[in-house]
């Protein structure tokens, strides 16, 4: 199974393996509030994207083709996380306000494909 979840919401047993799928380490929070088993540095927008997307939701459907093209050569790590999610409960942790137009969500579609 596989989730997203914003890092700034409580940690909870039962999100499973915690990965956060940011470039930046989110403000505000330690590595002990985060809980989070690995961070994914390598499949979040590069800065160039994300400081052009800026969370404007009038941007979102651009930043997704845009982001799923840079997207193409990490295939194997979202194999990785794909084949994770099929033995164990998985959630992608990302720091955005906007919870419906974010990196993770974007993920999580590429993901369940």
């Amino acid at each position: 199974m596989l989730q997203i979840k914003r890092i700034y919401e409580p940690y909870d047993s039962k999100d499973g393996f915690r990965i956060l799928v940011d470039r930046l380490w989110p403000r505000g929070i330690s590595k002990e509030e985060a809980h989070i088993d690995e961070w994914e540095k390598e499949i979040a927008p590069s800065n160039e994207l994300r400081e052009w997307f800026n969370h404007d939701p009038a941007k979102f459907a651009e930043f997704k083709t845009k982001y799923k093209h840079e997207l193409q050569d990490k295939k194997e790590l979202l194999t990785a996380i794909r084949k994770k999610a099929q033995h164990q409960k998985v959630t992608l942790l990302y720091g955005a306000k906007d919870t419906e137009h974010n990196q993770a969500q974007v993920l999580l579609e590429l993901i369940e494909k």
